[in-house]
C-alpha cells in the first residue's frame, strides 16, 4: 500500500469537493481547480474526507494512486492557502519591473525581456525579489521554472535569476600557469 496514497485528504470548512466519474471539482475562498480521474484509481467522498483506492495492485495502479491522492490535496490547499515561489536577480544592471500583469527585466542582453504571467498567476516586485503566486501549485511552479531559464545564474560571478535560498557552486576562474 502506498504510504502517502492511503492518507486521507481531510477537507477544511469552506470548500466543497465534487467528484464524479471523470472529474474532481474543489471549490474554495481563493478559487476553483479541477482535475481529471485516472483509471485504475477510484476517489470516494466520506463525510469530511477523501479517500483514494487503487483497484489493484499492478505497478501503473500503484503509482497513480499516491499521484492522485498528492493531486487532491494540492488543489485542496492551493484554494484555501494558495502557493507561491520567490526568484532573487543578481547582476550589476539587472533590473525587473512589473508592466500591468507582465514582467519587464533587463537582464543584460540588448534588448528587454517582456514575461507575460499566464491566467490566474500573479507577479508582484520588492526590489530584485520576484514573488509568483497563484492556487494552481503546478502553474506557479511552471511560470517560475520559466521565468529562471531566461537567464539562469551563472558558476563564476553567481550572475542570473535564482530561486531565494537557492546555492550556486561557484567555480574558480582561470589559473595561471604553474613554474
Amino acid at each position: 500500500m502506498s504510504r502517502i496514497g492511503k492518507l486521507p485528504v481531510t477537507i477544511p470548512s469552506g470548500v466543497t469537493i465534487t467528484v464524479d466519474d471523470q472529474q474532481i471539482k474543489v471549490v474554495g475562498p481563493k478559487g476553483e481547480l479541477s482535475q481529471f480521474t485516472m483509471p485504475g484509481v477510484t476517489v470516494k467522498h466520506e463525510g469530511e474526507t477523501i479517500v483514494v483506492i487503487r483497484e489493484n495492485d499492478e505497478p501503473k495502479n500503484r503509482s497513480k494512486h499516491g499521484l492522485m491522492r498528492t493531486l487532491i490535496n494540492n488543489m485542496v490547499v492551493g484554494v484555501t492557502e494558495g502557493f507561491s515561489k520567490q526568484l532573487e536577480i543578481q547582476g550589476v544592471g539587472f533590473r525587473v519591473a512589473l508592466a500591468g500583469a507582465d514582467l519587464k527585466m533587463n537582464l543584460g542582453f540588448s534588448h528587454e525581456v517582456i514575461y507575460k504571467m499566464p491566467a490566474g498567476v500573479n507577479a508582484k516586485v520588492e526590489q530584485n525579489v520576484i514573488t509568483i503566486s497563484g492556487i494552481s501549485k503546478q502553474q506557479v511552479g511552471q511560470a517560475a521554472a520559466e521565468i529562471r531559464e531566461l537567464k539562469k545564474p551563472e558558476p563564476y560571478k553567481g550572475k542570473g535569476i535564482r530561486y531565494v535560498g537557492e546555492h550556486i557552486i561557484r567555480k574558480s576562474g582561470k589559473s595561471g600557469k604553474e613554474k
